[in-house]
């Protein structure tokens, strides 16, 4: 009987470990992938602001939408300076 109850509390408890272990990883996934979201939106409105006000005339193909969008801002360092030197991407 005793090693029942025993077996019971052990098993709750790694339960809870697990449940806290699954809201650790959940948390720092979320954590990321907003940290994420919010650097691909500052590129874009870093890209068409640099745009407009310096007249680049960057086109706005796949290329540069996805260095835009996997790098942030410095994909848009990136195609700006590559724009600057005369490199089209």
């Amino acid at each position: 009987m005793v090693l029942g109850a025993a077996s019971a509390i052990l098993s709750e408890i790694l339960i809870i470990i697990g449940i806290f272990l699954v809201l650790y990883i959940i948390f720092r996934l979320g954590k990321f992938i907003i940290g994420l979201i919010v650097n691909v939106i500052l590129g874009f409105i870093a890209i068409f602001v640099l745009d407009a006000v310096f007249n680049l005339a960057i086109p706005f193909d796949w290329i540069v939408i996805i260095i835009t969008a996997l790098l942030g801002l410095p994909g848009v360092a990136i195609v700006v300076i590559l724009k600057l030197l005369g490199i089209t991407v």
